[in-house]
């Protein structure tokens, strides 16, 4: 699949204070890339050198195929983005409003207007002044503000910041039509986990500046499952009768003297009476589910909005 962005060391440092550190992320094409973090932890900062605004300390940013650190390379021209709340002329129209941004960015091609409000399901609205419309619309408003010279790739930081649940809904449904419809590489930043894991099919976590891990989503939904945890003696040779005497492969050992099952559940007892049998000191058997939100939890230490 074609890459079309790929960020390589990218770092930003204030005197001594490191906002970005050593980050190396890829963006594919048609992909929901879902950059995942507390308030904090460096997404903006990262935009921000993504777009130009501002200038890495190190590292390289190639978009298309083209190194673009240095903040004048034409491959912006690919880019559309939204960073927060998006302004607008609350006594203009849509149109009006995306016609000012049509004329500033030197487009001759007034039929722009309407082919973005349409891709964001607002042309019946289009002559409707922008102080009428909910927090859904106008963002949907700035996100057709953004398609308007037909990007490749999106960008957008925080994009349900400060919406309510019937917003967020109409931002998500449209995120994932354009990806799926439109082909448009999408890279959406968020601090909600649960609004993340809904519309990306990469996740890359960020924290305190660090990409701490990056998943997909077939991956990510293994971690929200029911298993059973039994803490043994010796979970090597645990291990092998899963295998051998009980034919069990989905399992894990996530730590010493750990194994956890998440096959068979209804069976724990049989698996509890063959480790014994064959000299496994069985020291407890506990069901778990695991949670996206533990998950998390685990690998940044912090807590996650719902």
């Amino acid at each position: 699949m074609e890459e079309i962005l790929k960020i390589t060391g990218l770092t930003k440092r204030y005197k001594n204070y490191t906002a970005v550190d050593d980050l190396n992320i890829s963006v594919k094409k048609g992909e929901v890339y879902g950059f995942l973090g507390q308030n904090g932890a460096g997404k903006t900062t990262t935009i921000h050198m993504l777009l130009g605004l501002i200038q890495p300390t190190s590292g390289s940013i190639e978009l298309f195929g083209q190194f673009v650190t240095g903040g004048r390379a034409l491959a912006f021209g690919r880019v559309g983005s939204i960073i927060e709340m998006p302004g607008s002329y609350p006594n203009l129209t849509a149109v009006e409003n995306l016609d000012i941004h049509r004329r500033l960015m030197g487009m001759g091609n007034k039929e722009c207007i309407e082919e973005s409000l349409a891709q964001v399901g607002l042309l019946e609205n289009r002559n409707k002044k922008v102080k009428s419309f909910s927090l859904g619309m106008k963002q949907r408003l700035g996100i057709a503000r953004a398609l308007l010279h037909h990007p490749e790739l999106l960008i957008l930081d925080e994009p349900t910041n400060a919406l309510d649940p019937s917003g967020i809904k109409e931002v998500r449904h449209l995120i994932m039509e354009l990806a799926s419809k439109r082909n448009i590489s999408v890279l959406v930043s968020s601090h909600i986990l649960s609004e993340i894991q809904q519309i990306a099919t990469k996740i890359g976590i960020i924290h305190n500046g660090k990409l701490v891990q990056e998943i997909d989503q077939q991956s990510l939904q293994m971690k929200n499952r029911h298993c059973v945890e039994f803490k043994v003696s010796n979970e090597r040779k645990a291990a092998m009768l899963l295998e051998q005497r009980l034919t069990i492969s989905d399992y894990s050992v996530p730590s010493p003297g750990v194994i956890r099952i998440f096959e068979h559940l209804s069976e724990a007892s049989l698996i509890n009476k063959t480790f014994v049998q064959h000299d496994i000191d069985v020291l407890e058997m506990i069901m778990v589910r695991e949670t996206l939100e533990d998950y998390f939890l685990n690998l940044t230490g912090g807590n996650w909005g719902a």
